[in-house]
């Protein structure tokens, strides 16, 4: 029967009621959420099945920095964050609604909220707030610093800016509750991906300093912020060193993704201008315990110091069960000289991983094929059935080999390859509008092509030197320019460079993070990642492929179809991956049997042994130095 208008003017505000208590009793809580398969821990999570839950707590953590900091605000593009600060996740001061999972992909526990609720078209989240997550003032985090959080960094934060690009607003229910309403459905990552949102304490940034003044969280600082981690500033030298303590009262400690973790007493950061200066400190000891080893040729032969001999320093081999790291060489393509795709193609025929890797690494690294490089996510052979049908309507703004043919890097496995791709090299240079003439690569204004490799550390003579070699014999102008970590930062994050060396960090569940590297948006705002400056409709039409897919064989397949288009266009040079985690480390540690295969080693779950902490000690004050 029809309500009569002065009968619905009465019922309707039992109707809402009545709806909205059917939607909250129908709303289902997860403690954990997980993009792929279900968590291996099911919603019981304890703690992680490899630390120690009875690790000893204390002791000190000696670390070092290349460069230096003038800011404790890590989350606009101005200043240089010092060391524990970091400008996505919470890093040692702050805690992020979930954390996600060192052993599994995908997965996010509990941290600041204890559980989550999403409809079945993922149109929004729901996140609810741990009742004794506090401040380390002991105010309690309310949803009101969710909510003051999640404005500033969407406003002002490049990274989070791409990252929650599609969530229209953050709302407090009620004190323990915040709402995330999203401005598109079907989106399976984005009620994950909320659990990654640092929060900060509302009251503090508000507030005034010491000397009255208010302050502006639009500025850098280096007043020590209000936290809510298991760390906190201790002291510091501003561009020299910060040392961060324990928080004893840490509301945390029993969150099960904590169990175990976070056991250093103190963490000290010194800085050092160059990596000699850093190598140095670790081998005289006391300044440096854990040294995560990049070079190959040290690893190989430079360990032969007394320390070592005498066994205070161990080497030791993690192996990596995780997608690879995609490392490479990114010509900028906001410049005209790098937009052809010609060029592009022809400086790849120009670098020589093989003689590279035999001459100066000890055969230690393999190249790296693909964006997803050891997982299921990388693209082979030819495109066929489903992602042939997801690539069919770009055909006509894709290179023609991409369906005819399995993409692969040059390969010199001899000094006959490497004069067959620098041939090849100058015949696309040519096709591009550059001659070579009295050993100069020229266009037709007579301009000289040039590249200038912009690093921050003499390591990366080793890594770029052969290559810039290379282009020289072309007839390029190329040069290299280190400049200091702070300066190299500054002009990374404005796009102020020819080439540098970049590094990507994917996983095995990709979603919105790839607007970021990839996205045309992401191209024109500083401090993106999408560094080498792409602005393609295909790469973006793909990109969103992947953050909709509805199930995980329509993510691989997305994903293998962006592989490919980013493989054939030439966007960088790929340049290798490791097989291990190299570390060498001072012998004051206690560690789990085991690490975990996804992250390759958990330091968190590290812990300081006293009795072998005052051995080390005293073996630093009486070994002789190299």
């Amino acid at each position: 029967m029809a309500l009569t208008n002065r009968a619905l003017v009465f019922a309707l505000p039992f109707l809402v009621a009545s709806t909205f208590l059917a939607q909250a009793q129908e709303k289902v809580w997860h403690t954990t959420s997980s993009l792929q398969d279900e968590t291996k821990y099911g919603e019981d999570f304890e703690r992680y099945d490899y630390v120690n839950p009875d690790a000893p707590k204390g002791g000190t953590l000696n670390s070092t920095v290349l460069g230096t900091f003038d800011s404790f605000n890590p989350f606009i593009t101005r200043g240089t964050p010092a060391a524990g600060f970091t400008d996505f996740g919470g890093g040692l001061l702050y805690d992020t609604l979930m954390e996600q999972a060192t052993d599994e992909p995908g997965v996010s526990h509990p941290l600041i909220a204890e559980a989550l609720s999403f409809p079945d078209d993922y149109s929004s989240a729901s996140y609810r707030l741990n009742p004794d997550a506090k401040w380390h003032d002991g105010k309690p985090i309310a949803a009101e610093d969710v909510v003051w959080t999640f404005d500033f960094l969407k406003k002002n934060s490049p990274r989070y800016m791409a990252y929650f690009a599609n969530v229209t607003k953050a709302e407090a229910v009620n004190e323990h509750e915040v709402l995330f309403t999203f401005d598109q459905k079907g989106n399976r990552e984005l009620p994950h991906i909320m659990g990654d949102l640092v929060v900060l304490p509302k009251h503090w940034w508000e507030g005034t300093n010491a000397q009255g003044q208010k302050r502006n969280i639009l500025e850098p600082t280096l007043e020590p912020p209000l936290g809510s981690g298991q760390y906190k500033v201790k002291s510091f030298r501003p561009g020299s060193n910060i040392v961060w303590e324990r928080v004893d009262d840490y509301w945390g400690k029993s969150v099960p993704v904590k169990v175990g973790r976070g056991n250093f007493g103190i963490q000290r950061f010194t800085y050092f201008t160059d990596d000699n200066a850093i190598w140095q400190a670790f081998i005289k000891g006391g300044i440096e315990d854990i040294h995560v080893e990049s070079t190959a040729r040290r690893w190989a032969t430079g360990y032969s110091f007394p320390a070592f001999e005498n066994g205070s320093v161990v080497k030791k081999e993690f192996p990596i069960e995780r997608t690879a790291t995609m490392q490479a060489f990114i010509p900028n393509m906001r410049k005209e000289k790098f937009q052809d795709v010609r060029v592009r193609e022809a400086l790849t025929l120009a670098f020589d991983f093989e003689t590279l890797n035999r001459t100066q690494m000890f055969n230690s690294y393999k190249r790296t094929q693909s964006n997803f490089q050891n997982s299921e996510l990388a693209s082979s052979g030819v495109p066929q059935g489903r992602e042939l049908a997801l690539l069919e309507p770009f055909r006509d703004q894709l290179p023609a080999d991409l369906f005819t043919r399995e993409f692969k890097l040059p390969v010199n496995e001899n000094p006959q390859h490497q004069r067959d791709n620098l041939r090849r090299a100058s015949q696309l240079f040519r096709e591009a509008g550059w001659t070579a003439k009295d050993g100069r690569l020229i266009n037709e204004k007579g301009e000289q092509f040039t590249i200038e490799y912009l690093g921050r550390s003499p390591s990366d003579e080793v890594i770029a030197g052969s290559f810039l070699a290379n282009l020289r014999r072309l007839g390029i102008n190329a040069t290299m320019r280190i400049v200091d970590t702070s300066q190299y930062i500054n002009r990374v994050t404005s796009f102020d460079f020819d080439m540098i060396t970049y590094r990507m960090l994917q996983s095995t569940s990709p979603g919105n993070e790839q607007r970021d590297y990839w996205g045309s948006r992401a191209a024109d705002q500083h401090g993106s990642q999408n560094v080498a400056g792409i602005k393609s409709p295909v790469v973006d039409a793909l990109v969103d492929k992947i953050i909709f897919a509805p199930d995980r064989e329509a993510l691989v397949t997305a994903t293998h179809a962006l592989d490919r288009v980013l493989q054939w266009n030439y966007y960088m040079i790929p340049q290798w991956y490791p097989s291990t985690i190299n570390i060498a480390y001072w012998n004051k540690f206690g560690m789990p049997e085991n690490q975990p295969g996804y992250a390759g080693v958990d330091i968190e779950s590290w812990w300081i042994e006293a009795a072998q902490e005052k051995a080390v000690e005293k073996d630093i004050d009486k070994t002789p130095q190299q």
